[in-house]
């Protein structure tokens, strides 16, 4: 069956286990074990020194925001948030404070009541030099936090944007200031890591066994209500076929990165529903506008943009992609993704054109041989190298198809694959030609400004292309200081048009995230960049819990962090 017949089906039979969910709110139904296969172990369980996928799911699970961004991803105002720690909060009349009540039943989960202290101790703590939090310039619009009472906190703003409360609701997760305020700043990470984190979610760390699993318990008495299932366990497996033997053999309920070919297995398991998200990473061939060995000087062939139009012209991505991933990715449209409604999908795009692009690059000066090899101008080779992270299979296979679509037009693209540490030294180091990478996005297209604008193309910042444009700048920034939805829509389209259209990058494919889950577990809708947010209402019926639902012991795992 073609994968696209496969997700559909699969997809209809999955609305009968998703039902509406308020983030919060348990089931009477509680009990059972959750078990998740993934690829590595979290980096910390201290939130803001966590970094990896495993260290987000777990942390977001022990702590608990303000408020989160509800499954509609709207980061603009507080429409569509979901209340957590926060039971309600209150807009100073000229928009430039937000008052947040703590709910009155929330506990840390050694007992102690959370109070509008600990949130302001949290502030303290993501906004300090000192600390270094890798977000820290997303808070740079919190002028400071007080605590009004006990139960009230208040953040200031040093202006009014539309993402102020996405800013001070969800960007922190509510540290305990009772654990953790004698520890000096610089020693937070060391010490934290030695210790059982303690938050006010509706999961506790329950053990952590390196190299092998960790899991959480769920609080018993907690003030949201106590979580459905009784246990979550992640299982470690770093090769993808062991994780899915352990899907297919029953020692995994879920599984978040499905290759077609397992897609296709999984067709005939009568046991799964498979969940297909959008995604939320791009990839693309970033191009260096700047001289590869570093200097600030223009590229020899990447500083011209009618030859990076050429070379995009040369690429069949849509042929690519189909190729590569079938119905698991769509072709990328630029520096955003199709999960955000800010995202306008209907820009113009460089069209496939291998004729027109050999014009392109004869109007240049890039003459040919007779003998149809590569172009050459005032005795220079149209070549380049492109460098590829090893670990990444499917950029690999990318570069192979590309390599031949670009040497049709007479251009060559040498692949140097290398470690992922190489790979990130080089592409921060600005010394390179091309590059294949990818962005991850969190709730908000705001990191357009970290990553292509001209002040992130300083040294230092994330646009290691070098990519400069002022308009484009101005537009983003329009874009992220609109207060409604429809307006952020219009100027971004406006700024992407111009971003495709002067090709520092040529935009490859937006993969989707596609999960298995056993049918016995029933799961919640899902935000796309954080299908597991809500796991706490998923629910395992008792008629279909299997031996390990109904064991106290299920994380055979120590005690220590």
């Amino acid at each position: 069956m073609p994968f696209g017949l496969l997700l559909i089906g699969l997809a209809a039979l999955l609305l009968s286990g998703c039902r509406e969910s308020t983030r919060g709110t348990g089931h009477s139904d509680t009990g059972g074990t959750i078990v998740i296969a993934t690829s590595s172990e979290p980096d910390a369980l201290f939130p803001p020194a966590a970094m990896s996928m495993e260290a987000r799911q777990a942390t977001e699970l022990i702590y608990e925001y303000l408020a989160d961004v509800g499954v509609s991803m709207n980061t603009i105002g507080d429409r569509g948030f979901v209340p957590e720690l926060a039971s309600r909060w209150t807009w100073a009349n000229d928009s430039m404070s937000i008052a947040f009540t703590i709910h009155q039943n929330a506990k840390w989960q050694d007992g102690r009541r959370v109070s509008a202290d600990d949130v302001a101790f949290t502030y303290g703590i993501y906004s300090d030099s000192t600390f270094a939090f890798a977000g820290a310039e997303d808070l740079a619009d919190i002028d400071s936090v007080t605590v009004r009472d006990s139960a009230t906190a208040v953040f200031w703003f040093a202006k009014r944007t539309p993402h102020q409360f996405f800013d001070a609701a969800a960007r922190m997760l509510i540290l305990p200031r009772h654990i953790l305020g004698a520890i000096p700043r610089d020693s937070l990470r060391t010490v934290t890591a030695r210790m059982t984190p303690v938050g006010s979610g509706r999961f506790r760390l329950g053990g952590w066994n390196r190299g092998t699993s960790f899991e959480l318990d769920a609080v018993a008495d907690h003030y949201r209500g106590r979580a459905n299932p009784d246990r979550i366990i992640w299982t470690i497996a770093p090769e993808y076929q062991t994780a899915v033997t352990r899907l297919l053999g029953g020692q995994a309920d879920v599984f978040a990165a499905l290759r077609p070919e397992t897609i296709a297995e999984l067709g005939g398991k009568s046991r799964f529903n498979v969940v297909s998200l959008p995604g939320m990473d791009y990839v693309f061939m970033q191009l260096n506008l700047r001289d590869a060995s570093g200097r600030d000087a223009p590229h020899p062939l990447f500083a011209s943009r009618d030859l990076r139009r050429a070379l995009t012209m040369a690429v069949d991505r849509r042929a690519m992609v189909k190729n590569l991933f079938d119905t698991l990715a769509t072709v990328s449209i630029g520096p955003a993704v199709r999960a955000f409604p800010t995202t306008d999908t209907t820009l113009a795009q460089i069209p496939f054109d291998p004729a027109a692009a050999g014009r392109l690059l004869d109007s240049l000066g890039w003459r040919r041989p007779a003998n149809g090899g590569i172009r050459m101008r005032d005795g220079r080779r149209l070549a380049f190298t492109v460098i590829v992270p090893s670990s990444s299979m499917s950029r690999t296979r990318l570069a192979v198809l590309m390599q031949e679509q670009l040497r049709q037009v007479g251009a060559e693209m040498n692949i140097d694959q290398m470690d992922y540490a190489a790979f990130s030294d080089l592409l921060s180091g600005r010394r390179f030609d091309a590059a294949l990478a990818a962005w991850h996005l969190g709730s908000s297209p705001a990191a357009v400004r970290d990553t292509w604008t001209s002040a992130a193309a300083k040294k230092g910042g994330l646009n290691y292309g070098g990519y400069r444009n002022p308009a484009f700048d101005n537009l983003v920034d329009s874009a992220l200081e609109a207060d409604r939805i429809a307006d952020t829509r219009r100027y971004f389209k406006q700024a992407n048009q111009m971003i495709v259209d002067d090709a520092p990058a040529i935009w490859l494919y937006e993969p989707r995230t596609v999960l298995a889950i056993e049918k016995r577990v029933r799961i919640t809708p899902m935000r796309p960049n954080a299908w597991w947010l809500d796991i706490a209402n998923w629910m395992i019926p008792a008629a279909e819990r299997i031996p390990r639902d109904r064991s106290q012991a299920a994380g055979q795992s120590s005690r220590k962090p």
